[in-house]
Formats: structure tokens, sequence, C-alpha cells
């Protein structure tokens, strides 16, 4: 949500936040947001010169333990002296980092993201002289070598080098100094060149004072054989990244931007510091563990080149291997990098869960669908739309509630006109088996009156501005404080305030939504909060990035506490960090009612989970203008297939509830929505897994079919798990789409018609507008619920319907519940909680045969289904088929 309303609320101060807000234009004003050029850091550092490194590694101070290297680096233009690190961990890692070896105050270094301290394995020497030393990192040949003038590192394996560190030269670390009088500092400057925006910065009407200084670091990573990078989410752009070179590099930074523009490198609500790196021979991963402002830049020696030129290069012997180059810029703390060296996709999303954990395994309640609108009226409005649900038998499982249900914008209370009883409401949805999400927000309302405010400024939990009072910016109450979530105690205190005792009107069905935590400020510099604002004795700046990761996980804290640990909670966040998997789910904002981000919603969430965030997903229709019937019925068809499936609607915008666009349009709709809930066992399944593994729930089709380059840069279409391929038609008035079947050897069922396809091969099909093209892949087994009813937890006691779809070879099909071997069907161990009982066997690509089960065969789509085979799931069973 923007800030947009909020100036029609606030009447007589509108020209206070016009250079903040906007009121005409349903667009976003780039102008409120920093590029490069105007961020002084990022500029300053950008100008450097490849090939020119000043520092070098002094050898004789190289020391090495069973666990760590050690190495001092010095700087030949000003002397400072730095300190490298270096470990092997645990799985395949090596960490680098670099921190001035005696800075004048410690510099900050970021906590509670790692999950734990990454166990080490042991490191050996295996040369050393004068131009450098060699060291073994135990697997498959693995060494890094550094070399000392300048300094460099590169991991190698075998004869190849996978990685290389500062081979470009622009390693850059900007140490801690004392602000100079003037007279001193002229002299200085001939020693050390001082610029704009060292030691004061002014962007619009704000000014950094920056009362640390420079302290800028940089670091270049050279990847030679790559082609292809991915990551570094939140960005509005395709699943490979571009390079860089002829515009901005691509900002981590969390803001809340009005209407984001498509394709933009610039920075949205959340930022991981996470990049993939991926070629036929291997994956790799970069985690940049940072949580300040970061810009990365991305060159490399093919872009730009055609098809042609490629094939051109080839047929003329060109020797030049491809090589993408990166290089990440942050404005302050250390340089902390863990390089996750693969090989495969599996172990580099492994690698990266040892560090941050995996996602949350959300309730199941939670993967079903979503009714949300900025926002609904009363409990009045509340209860005909969960009768609108019924009376169109379409299912759902939570409808939300934005900031108007609040007395006065104050969070963890009720409108008391407009939301007078709402533990009546919340019983009324209890009794059908539905919940409700309601909105808290990180910005309290400036209130004596008001009881949160109160403990808070009196347990001094208030973020602090530079000269030591509470900070205070505007948000949707008005004038507003900022609780400091980097600290414990706030933390703690905030997760008791979900205590049944604490929120009035609170049950066991209400769970919750966390926006605006960027944090957004609606005055101050880019629409959040002051870079020198305090958190104890840290600047903002330092913790940006970690501020809605914090107020994320302060939240679901509440959520578990208030079931004495037992439940697993719900909470939503609009910003997030590498770690912020582990407490739930994100959304991608405040999109548009257009055709372009229906398309965008794709790689968008590819992309967070290729990082370990998995449960994301976008408002259907848009949030912003109002869609046509086509654009509102493809995005349910679209959103019924990514992970997390909610409606959203700006305030100003027509009603959009799924039966209030005729009937034909009411039924496609429905039918989405259904297909949903009869997929709810298998996106169950595939969260358990992502849960214990770290793999993505959506992933691009390279993750599966790493050797094929067909898959590397496609993002109009995407994989559930391995075994469900989905294409949406994201096109207006199609009427077809071309999907990319992969796997030269494996086949491909329409699961609508069972119609078999061959792998390898880009396959046209014609649509309709209820088409909705997905497959399944032959050598797999899915699990579904066919008796579709009003809620997921209404249907927990019914059957299950397993899709049995053989490959050429009928083999082995499944690897985790289920076997098909020759001509007996074997199921071990499920686990009861996940399967009560089965009703029927669908298998596809089935010969005729007798069988004394009840069953049916269809001959001409090869399609045997088994009917009442009365056996529990729980249980060890084999059905023989002869």
């Amino acid at each position: 949500m923007c800030c947009w309303f909020f100036l029609r609320r606030m009447g007589p101060v509108l020209l206070l936040w016009l250079a903040v807000c906007l009121s005409g234009s349903w667009a976003v004003d780039k102008g409120n947001f920093k590029t490069c050029d105007q961020s002084a850091f990022c500029k300053r550092q950008r100008a450097m010169k490849p090939g020119e490194s000043p520092y070098r590694a002094l050898l004789e101070t190289m020391e090495l333990t069973n666990t760590r290297l050690t190495l001092q680096l010095i700087n030949d233009n000003n002397k400072v002296r730095l300190l490298l690190e270096l470990y092997r961990l645990q799985g395949n890692i090596t960490r680098v980092k670099i921190n001035e070896l005696k800075p004048l105050k410690p510099r900050y270094e970021v906590p509670d993201v790692l999950i734990r301290e990454p166990p080490t394995e042991p490191l050996s020497l295996l040369s050393q002289d004068e131009n450098g030393v060699v060291l073994s990192l135990g697997a498959e040949s693995q060494r890094v070598i550094v070399s000392a003038r300048p300094f460099r590192l590169d991991i190698v394996e075998g004869r190849d080098v996978l990685m290389s560190l500062n081979s470009r030269g622009l390693l850059s670390f900007e140490h801690l100094r004392m602000l100079l009088p003037f007279d001193y500092q002229t002299v200085k400057e001939e020693e050390e060149k001082v610029e704009d925006g060292m030691w004061e910065e002014t962007f619009k009407s704000h000014t950094d004072s920056k009362p640390s200084g420079p302290s800028a670091i940089s670091l270049d990573f050279s990847l030679p054989g790559v082609e292809h990078v991915y990551g570094i989410p939140e960005h509005a752009d395709t699943l490979k990244l571009k390079t860089t070179d002829s515009g901005d590099p691509y900002r981590l930074y969390n803001l809340d931007v009005f209407q984001y523009e498509l394709y933009n490198p610039m920075a949205l609500y959340g930022a991981v510091p996470v990049m993939l790196a991926h070629n036929t021979q291997r994956t790799m991963g970069i985690f940049w563990l940072n949580a300040a402002e970061t810009w990365v830049d991305i060159s490399s020696n093919t872009a730009g080149k055609t098809v042609f030129g490629k094939m051109l290069d080839y047929v003329q012997g060109s020797s030049e291997t491809p090589q993408t180059d990166v290089r990440w810029i942050s404005e302050s703390g250390i340089i902390d990098v863990f390089l996750m060296l693969g090989p495969t996709p599996r172990d580099v999303f492994s690698q990266y869960a040892s560090l941050t954990g995996t996602q949350a395994f959300p309730p199941l309640a939670s993967l079903g669908y979503h009714q949300c609108r900025w926002n609904y009226n009363d409990q009045e409005d509340v209860r005909s739309v969960d009768a609108g649900f019924d009376e169109h038998d379409i299912p759902y499982d939570f409808i939300w509630l934005d900031i108007e249900h609040t007395d006065g914008k104050r969070y963890f209370t009720w409108d008391p006109h407009k939301f007078a009883s709402p533990k009546e409401m919340l019983q009324g949805l209890l009794d059908k088996k539905r919940k409700m999400v309601a909105i808290v927000d990180p910005h309290i309302k400036v209130d004596t009156n008001y009881k949160i405010h109160n403990e808070i400024r009196s347990r001094g939990f208030y973020v602090k501005n530079k000269d030591g009072g509470d900070y205070e910016g505007w948000c949707w109450p008005g004038n507003a404080g900022y609780p400091d979530f980097t600290r414990p105690d706030m933390r703690a205190w905030w997760a008791s305030q979900f205590g049944y005792d604490q929120y009035e009107g609170a049950m066991e069905n209400l769970y919750t939504w966390n926006d605006m935590n960027e944090p957004s400020v609606f005055n101050g510099p880019e629409v959040t909060m002051h870079k020198d604002a305090m958190h104890e004795s840290w600047e903002h700046r330092e913790v940006h990035n970690l501020y809605g990761l914090y107020v994320h996980r302060a939240t679901a804290e509440g959520l578990t506490e208030r079931s004495g640990g037992v439940e697993r909670p719900f909470v939503l966040t609009r910003a997030f960090f590498a770690g912020s998997q582990r407490y739930g789910a994100v959304w991608t904002g405040d999109n548009a009612a257009e055709w372009d981000h229906l398309k965008i919603s794709i790689p968008m969430c590819l992309s967070l989970g290729l990082v370990g965030i998995s449960f994301c997903g976008a408002d259907v229709g848009g949030f912003f203008k109002s869609p046509s019937t086509e654009l509102l019925v493809r995005w349910y068809q679209t959103g019924a297939y990514q992970p997390f499936f909610r409606a959203h609607a700006h305030l100003d915008t027509p009603r959009r509830e799924p039966w209030l666009f005729g009937p034909e349009n009411t039924a496609l709709m429905r039918e989405a929505i259904r297909q949903r809930y009869t997929f709810l066992p298998y996106w169950y399944q595939l969260f358990y897994l992502a849960y214990h593994t770290g793999e993505p729930v959506m992933r691009p089709l390279w993750v599966e079919y790493p050797q094929d380059p067909a898959t590397f840069a496609l993002d109009d279409e995407y994989l559930l798990g391995r075994d469900l391929l989905v294409h949406p038609v994201t096109e207006e008035g199609a009427r077809g789409v071309t999907a990319y079947l992969p796997g030269k050897h494996e086949v491909w069922f329409d699961i609508h018609t069972f119609q078999k396809h061959n792998g390898g091969q880009n396959l046209y099909i014609p649509v309709t507008m209820s088409s909705i093209p997905v497959f399944q892949r032959g050598g797999s087994i899915i699990p579904r619920k066919l008796r579709v009813r009003r809620s997921s937890t209404c249907m927990e006691h019914d059957p299950y319907t397993l899709y049995v779809a053989l490959d050429n070879q009928v083999k082995k099909l499944c690897l985790t519940l289920y076997q098909f071997i020759s001509i007996v069907l074997l199921a071990r161990k499920v686990p009861p909680k996940l399967f009560r009982g089965c009703e029927y066997f669908s298998l596809f690509g089935f010969a005729d045969g007798e069988n004394q089960l009840e069953f049916d065969f269809d001959a001409s789509m090869s399609v045997l289904t088994i009917r009442k085979p009365g056996m529990n799931v729980g249980a060890d069973w084999t059905v023989t088929l002869q």
C-alpha cells in the first residue's frame, strides 16, 4: 500500500508531501529515489578504474589454524591495513571476511541472519612462495590461490577457475577516520582525495549528517564460463539478470515504491543479497552478508552478442571464454561473503539453507485462496462477502482487513463503530472453518491516549533521531514513532502484544499482515527513515535492510507464543532480507492492473524462490487501476498456480469480488480457484520439502534441467516442484501459447485432457478463456483432493486421488512416497498427518489389462482409473495391476 490515499485524508498538509506521494498519476515518480550518480558512495565507487588495485597481501602476516586463515592486506596508497579471514565451511562453502585491522570503532557485522555460526572444516597449506599461497579445500581437488601483488583470490577445481575475487582490482574499503579541522584537512587532501558527499550528503530537502564519514566497501567477482546469473531480489525485472554497463546497477535498499516501473534495476520493498550463477557444468552462489544500501554491477564479455554472433565465434574458433563479472558495493559495514560452490542447483539451495534456514512450513489453510481489499468497510461487509463465496460456490480460506479496520490507525485496535464486535465476526468465520488476517504496521501513532505508544515510549523502545530524541515521521496515523526492532527486548515485547490477553478481540483464527515495514516514512528521504537515525549505538544506515525482517520475526514469534508454542503462524510481510523465509510469506507489493504486471509476477517470484523465499505471490488483479475481465480471469488462472494466492485492490478501485463480472467470468474464476484446492495436497507436500531442503516450491526450468541451455532464460513458464509445469496465459487476446517441454527423454501429460507429449520440444497450445496450460511429468505421482468444499479445513478428512503419470520406461516414479515397479504399485510409511485416505488412482499412459478392483480404462487416452481401492494410505499396502 502506498501513501496516496493518505494525502486525501490529510487535506491541509497535502503540499508537504507532494514531493513524496502522487495524487494524480498512476506511476512511480523516479525522482523521489536515488540513482547511483545521486548516491555519493555509489558514484564514488563506480568511478574506480579496473586494473588499478592498490591492495597487496602481506604474506608474512599469514596465520593458518585448523579452522581459518588470516592475512593482512595493505592499501599502498594510504597505508591502511585490512584483515582478511578465510574459512572452509561444511557443505562446500568458502567464507571470506575483510575488515579494518584497527578500526577507530567497531564496524557493523550483521547479526541474526545466520541460523548458527557455520561449522568449519580443516584448511591445509599446499604451497607458498613470495607470490602467494595455495590452500586445499578438500573436495574434488578444490584449491584457493591467494596472490600477493596485487591481492587476488581464486577458487580452482582441477584446472578450472570457478571464481575469482578482486581479479579486476575493484576491492575498496573506506576506512573510518576523524573529521579533521579545515586547515589540516586541506593538507590531508594531498594524500587522500576528499569528495562531495563523504561527510555530508543532501538529496532533495533531506541532509544526511554522516557523523562517521565515508565507510563504503566493494569487491568484484569474476565467473569464468558463466553467462547467466539470477537472484538479488527484489526487482521488477527478468529472471536472468541483465548487464548494467549502460545504466544503473541493481539496487538493494528496501523502499516503499508507488506503482513500481517494470524492467528497471531500481530498489523495491525487499533485498536479498544472494546471486546464483549457472552454466551447463555448474551452479554456484554468492551471498553478500551486508544490510546497508547496496548496488550490484554486472558485466559480461558476451553481452549484446546475437545468437549468430556466438555461432560465428564458434565457427571461427574464437578462444574467448564467456565470463560474467559482478561487483558488490555497500555503503558501510564489512565484507562478509559466502561462496556457495554447488556444484548442482540443489547443492546451492542446501548450502544457502544451511546458512539462513529454510522456508517456514505454513499452515495448510494459508495455501488456499485469500480475499483482500483496502478495505472491507465493516463487519456487515465482511459477513456479506463471506456469504457471497458460499452463494457462488467458491472456496476461500482467509478474508483480510486493511488499515481502516483500526481505531484511527492505532494497530492492535478495532474501529469501535465499524468493527464493534470483532470476536463475533471471527467466530462467524470460525464456524465455517475460515480465518481472517488483520494488518499490523510498525509505525505507531504518537498519541498519549494510545496504550501501545505509551508503553513503547516509557520503555525507551523507539528508534532515536541523531540528537537523541524519539525519531518521528509521517505515516498512516499522521505523526508516528518507529519501534526499534533491532532490539531483542523490543521484539519480545512486540510479540507479547499478540497474546489473547493483550490483543483485544483476537482469536485463534486471526493472523497478521506486516505492511510498510521498509520502513515507510512519508516525509523521509526516499520515503524511508533517515540514515543518521539511531538504533542504540548503530546508525540506521547499517541496519536498514534488516528492519523488515525484524518486524516479520517479532510478529511471527508473537503468533507462535500466543498458542503456547504449538501454532504454526501465518504472517505476510512486504519488506524482507536474507533469512525472512523463516518467518512466513511475501508478496510483490503495489502492482497495477496491467498485462505486463501479470507477466512480471512470474520472474519476480522465481527470483525470490531461488534465494530461499518460496512463499511468494502477487496481488491478483493488480492493486492499482481496474482490470479488464479478461485480465482478471487470466490473473486468477495464474495466481492459482503460484505459491501465495491472494486477490487485493486499492480503495479507489471498483469492487472486484469474483462474482461481480457476469456468470461466465464467475465460472472461469471459480474453476481456477477450485483447481487450486484440488492441488492443496501437492502444495502442502512441496512446502514440506522446501522446509526440509531449502528447494524452491516454484522454480525455473533450469533447476531441474541444468544442462539444457534452452531453459536458462525462460521466465514465462515454470515448474512447481519437479512434476508440474505451468505456462500461464499472460497475453491479451491470446489464442495460443508456446510452451517448452523439457527433457528429451521425458514425457508430459496435459492435466486436463491427459494427452501425452514428448519432452524436448516447443509445443504450441491453442487456448480459450478457460485454458490453464499445466502438464504433469511422466514418472510422477501427484496427490489431489477432488471434493472441493468451502475451505481447506472442511476438506481435511476427505479422501485423496493419486494421479500417476507413467514415463516411457515404467520404472520407479516417485522418490518420496510411492513406487510403481513393473505392474505393482507400492506405498510405504506415508505420514498419516499428510494423507488419511485414498479414493482413486488415475494412471496416465497405462496399457490395457485385467484387474479385480473397480476401474475404468480409457483406451484412447491410455488412462486407467481405479475407484475406491478401500485402503488407508497411512498404512503399508500393495496393489498389483495385471
